[in-house]
């Protein structure tokens, strides 16, 4: 199981972590995630940290396919690859309705045939294949009514020299399932090395089946994120994890349309996750905070002492976990990690 690092979404501003990626490439952690919502941007911090950095791959944990055309997604993979020597990694999700919708303008439409269509056209697009593509959400040249029967069937100028893989945030079970059939590599949200092999499985397997490709499974790549936090008071640190639970499970979409919710209910808490979200949609936060219970805090995080990270670290790699992104902003945290890890 490699380790990964995963700076997170910025606040106010954007914080430098150059000591923090400095000291992960220099221990040997395979990657560094940057996220995006509706404030910084994922790329930028990439090209910032590709220069300070020799080794780490440079990951986008995501970038909102709405946001950007394929084709300038394409443009964007290609641009930073190559100046990276091949280190750049192609995370890609949707978000959910308030962000495309609210933030972006554009329509949350299909979500499994939009990423079908959508992956389809970077990976065409990064191959230098001309783009012509007549599907339900994308159409290249653009053929609509309001046309001007002048758009050409373009390929990329540039010659790509590294390839690009590419890993989809997937939570839903048909999402999981297009993301093996499709992708180079998941990301799940919130998982739990407990519980999400015997939820998820089925959908990863079907997938693999779906793509024809032999093989596909002992390539694939399971890299879930985790909170990290090397502590002596474990109580303190899941008071510091159960805001962002709770915002998530609570607030990130509607009643009734709530992918982490769903996640939660399918991992058991249904009771929790109810009065969480009742709670945050009522603007009540202290108490969507104290909804959130310990245990699932506990699965979805490593927290603890040396050798309670050991005992986790063993967890998530029997798992399944292939790459393990740890969210954490500690240098101690992330060397002792690698220290127990790598």
């Amino acid at each position: 199981m490699r380790l990964a690092l995963n700076l997170g979404l910025a606040g106010t501003t954007v914080t430098d972590h150059t000591d923090l990626v400095q000291e992960a490439d220099r221990l040997g952690y395979h990657s560094v995630w940057t996220a995006e919502a509706y404030g910084n941007d994922a790329v930028t911090p990439l090209a910032f940290y590709a220069a300070r950095t020799e080794r780490i791959r440079l990951a986008t944990g995501i970038m909102q396919m709405p946001a950007r055309t394929p084709a300038m997604t394409a443009m964007t993979a290609a641009t930073v690859a190559d100046l990276t020597g091949g280190r750049f990694v192609l995370g890609l999700g949707l978000s959910g309705p308030q962000v495309v919708e609210g933030w972006h303008g554009e329509p949350y439409g299909k979500p499994l045939g939009k990423t079908r269509e959508y992956v389809s056209i970077v990976r065409r697009a990064l191959a230098r294949d001309r783009l012509i593509h007549e599907g339900d959400h994308y159409r290249l040249p653009y053929d609509g009514a309001d046309a001007t029967g002048l758009g050409k069937a373009l390929r990329l100028t540039l010659h790509p020299s590294h390839d690009v893989p590419i890993y989809l945030a997937a939570i839903g079970p048909r999402n999981v399932a297009l993301t093996a059939e499709i992708a180079d590599g998941w990301l799940p949200v919130f998982y739990s090395p407990e519980r999400a092999p015997g939820v998820f499985r089925p959908n990863l397997d079907a997938g693999f089946a779906a793509s024809g490709e032999a093989g596909k499974a002992q390539r694939f790549d399971v890299a879930a994120s985790a909170p990290a936090v090397l502590t002596d008071d474990v109580e303190q640190a899941r008071w510091g994890i159960k805001p962002f639970l709770a915002q998530y499970i609570g607030g990130m979409g509607a009643k009734g349309r709530n992918f982490y919710y769903d996640l939660a209910c399918r991992y058991g808490f249904e009771e929790a996750a109810e009065k969480i979200q009742e709670a945050y949609l009522a603007k009540r936060r202290a108490d969507a905070l104290a909804a959130v219970p310990d245990a699932l805090v506990d699965e979805v995080s490593l927290l603890g002492s040396k050798e309670a990270l050991r005992d986790r670290l063993d967890v998530w790699r029997d798992s399944g976990v292939t790459t393990l992104i740890v969210m954490t902003h500690d240098i101690a945290t992330l060397r002792t990690l690698a220290e127990l890890a790598l």
